[in-house]
């Protein structure tokens, strides 16, 4: 499979709204609750500095994407933040890998210079590590920070890496 990380383009929306949807259905690591629909999800897209999807280049078909928007403003304005949604049955296939690397590129040229993760889910080992490999820093962890779907509360790890 020959994976390729671009920018998003409207065609794209509805398997986006897809792949963002099942990881909000998950419960276990976005902290939204509300699910996209066609309307909100063109909004929802459109409102980040920049949306990259990456695509099997032998289907066509949309395997995962991420958004990179500012994590504040003002004086901390500089520091960017994202989220990664692979489509399940695509996972264990090092798209996240392609999508994070993409990612830490288009924060730099987006005029970012720190990228920040504020509530990494605790129990979400395969994305920790990859962040680790890939040179962020852990901040520390805060306990009980996030709540689950079926009403758990897990701890979350912020994490940041300069660009």
């Amino acid at each position: 499979m020959e994976i390729r990380i671009r920018s998003y383009e409207e065609k794209d929306l509805p398997q986006m709204i897809e792949i963002w949807n099942e990881v909000v259905e998950e419960g276990i690591a976005f902290p939204q609750e509300e699910l996209l629909n066609s309307q909100t999800g063109k909004g929802f897209f459109a409102s980040q500095t920049y949306n990259a999807v990456a695509v099997n280049l032998d289907t066509g078909e949309i395997c995962g994407l991420y958004i990179l928007h500012p994590n504040n403003v003002g004086r901390c304005g500089h520091i960017c933040n994202a989220s990664f949604a692979v489509r399940a049955g695509a996972r264990g296939l090092h798209i996240g890998e392609k999508l994070v690397s993409d990612c830490l590129i288009q924060g730099k040229r987006h005029g970012f210079g720190v990228i920040q993760f504020n509530a990494v889910v605790a129990t979400n080992t395969h994305a920790r590590h990859l962040y680790e490999r890939l040179g962020f820093v852990q901040l520390g962890t805060i306990p009980k920070g996030f709540r689950r779907k079926n009403g758990h509360y897990e701890d979350i790890c912020p994490y940041y890496c300069e660009l």
